[in-house]
């Protein structure tokens, strides 16, 4: 009887046992017939370089890179896709069989496809609002602006990091940044949280008025209830207040795709995680 090798990938950071990223894949492998096996290894603040080294060593195929380790990845690779080189950060490393590392960032491109394809929004020509200017936003942005927007506006605590920010990706399309207390009274179409302060039942200090009619907003954090920036567009008449759970199931198939050459069916694995969470 023939023996299937079993491909073996993981997701790296620190913290990591919170990762949903073991569970989506397996699922994706079960629906493809795939025979991989997906672990989420806890690496030491010190140690990463280290850790990707052993585990290319040790016949890995590919790996996830979560926090904090998405920019010191970038420097570890010898090619990145493009939007991978525009947000300075990676987050899926493909190790090919001549010992040479590709790595690409599914972070934009999953939630993207969340919104147009799982929530019927669009982008073109909509006036975005993006909170928080940190790692998760640099990974968004290119794909973001690829939807041709008719402005996108970084809003941060520290305004100065949000004009540096915006100042990186002004040739991909209009795009500005600025402090929370400079937003003034133009409201917009999509609003997207990226900071935590709303997992900790806190909330940037926004005008009443910066939701259009008919406006979106996107929490990049999930969990089982609303989230408190979700309670706070549905107390504001947001159309839709939705959470990141389907960015991250969609930038994991886009991640799947690139090691295994499918894509796989991301709605079933949705909802089994949304179910699950539930329970």
């Amino acid at each position: 009887m023939e023996t299937v090798s079993t491909d073996r990938y993981a997701v790296m950071g620190n913290p990591i046992g919170h990762s949903k990223s073991p569970q989506i894949h397996t699922q994706f492998a079960r629906q493809t017939r795939q025979a991989i096996n997906y672990e989420a290894l806890l690496v030491e603040l010190g140690g990463f370089a280290a850790a990707v080294e052993r585990f290319q060593a040790e016949a890995g195929k590919g790996l996830n890179i979560t926090v904090p380790f998405k920019q010191q990845a970038w420097s570890l690779v010898t090619e990145r896709s493009e939007r991978a080189r525009v947000a300075g950060a990676v987050n899926t490393i493909v190790f090919r069989d001549d010992g040479s590392r590709y790595a690409d960032n599914t972070d934009g491109v999953g939630l993207v496809r969340d919104l147009r394809v799982n929530h019927n929004i669009v982008l073109q020509d909509k006036a975005v609002l993006i909170l928080g200017a940190g790692g998760a936003v640099r990974g968004v942005l290119a794909p973001l602006l690829a939807q041709r927007p008719a402005h996108l506006v970084i809003a941060n605590r520290t305004d100065a990091k949000a004009v540096e920010l915006a100042g990186r990706f002004r040739e991909l399309g209009n795009i500005t940044g600025c402090g929370f207390d400079d937003l003034g009274t133009a409201p917009f179409d999509l609003v997207i949280n990226a900071t935590s302060a709303s997992l900790e039942g806190q909330m940037p200090p926004l005008p009443d008025d910066v939701l259009a009619a008919q406006a979106v907003c996107y929490d990049l954090m999930y969990s089982a209830a609303a989230t408190p920036f979700q309670l706070w567009a549905q107390a504001r008449g947001a159309a839709k207040a939705v959470d990141g759970l389907g960015m991250l199931v969609e930038q994991a198939a886009e991640s799947f795709c690139l090691w295994r050459g499918m894509r796989p069916e991301t709605q079933p694995v949705i909802a089994r995680l949304r179910a699950d969470m539930s329970t």
